[in-house]
């Protein structure tokens, strides 16, 4: 059986399994992907912001934290949902349980629009691009994280399990659905080029104004063994665009 978009979260085991991974000190959401965001979204003081396919909004709580004075997630994993508002209890806070797809963009509300590796399950970025632009406020800003495309291009070299040691890259530009064995599961992604994303975001009228790789920092791993392992190619791709 393969999942689609959000539905895999609803899985007991996989939803377990997924935080015992990324809760981890080194994971790439922690030690790569997390310091970066943080660094791209800058000065959130006061700001409204939208976050798509929030998770359980442990970013939104930070978000808040950090001086934000509206945070709003876009869910479509109910077990995600439920964690968010328990995550989320008496802050400034909204979570939808609807798909980044399905969800109703209110023209020109919103300073920031954030995702953190969620638009990878997106099959049409065009018309999503589209929504978040008309859904910003003159000025706002769209920061989002995927996965980087060197690593959705095959999973031919997790055949061995989920830790891979080398990667193959191939079939690079040819864009579409790929089926990845994670945790046990097959989920569906959708592989594009970087040249894609960033053609995608200048047609929809966003100005790219910064791109990261996601170099990984020492000061970020706590294990020397991870941080070299991770220096051998990216897995994280992330944009800071301007309406």
């Amino acid at each position: 059986m393969e999942f689609r978009g959000s539905s895999v979260y609803d899985q007991s085991d996989f939803f377990t399994n997924y935080f015992n991974r990324r809760n981890r000190i080194d994971s790439p959401n922690n030690a790569i992907e997390g310091p970066i965001m943080l660094e791209l979204v800058g000065n959130i003081k006061n700001h409204t912001i939208l976050d798509l396919g929030c998770g359980d909004a442990s970013f939104g709580k930070e978000l808040l934290q950090l001086g934000a004075r509206h945070y709003i997630g876009v869910e479509g994993s109910e077990q995600m949902v439920e964690a968010a508002r328990s995550n989320l209890l008496e802050l400034e806070a909204t979570i939808h349980t609807k798909t980044m797809e399905s969800y109703d963009y209110p023209s020109e509300s919103y300073d920031l629009v954030t995702s953190r590796f969620a638009i990878h399950y997106v099959s049409d970025i065009d018309r999503l691009f589209r929504n978040i632009y008309e859904t910003l406020k003159d000025d706002g800003r769209f920061v989002f994280s995927i996965q980087h495309p060197l690593t959705t291009s095959s999973f031919a070299s997790k055949e061995a399990g989920d830790k891979r040691g080398n990667w193959i890259v191939d079939d690079y530009f040819r864009d579409g659905e790929r089926k990845e064995p994670w945790i046990n599961q097959v989920v569906v992604k959708y592989h594009r080029t970087i040249e894609q994303y960033f053609t995608a975001l200048r047609q929809a009228g966003f100005t790219v104004r910064d791109l990261r790789e996601g170099t990984p920092k020492r000061e970020h791993f706590s294990s020397e063994e991870e941080f070299v392992r991770r220096q051998r190619i990216p897995v994280v791709l992330a944009f800071a665009c301007v309406k």
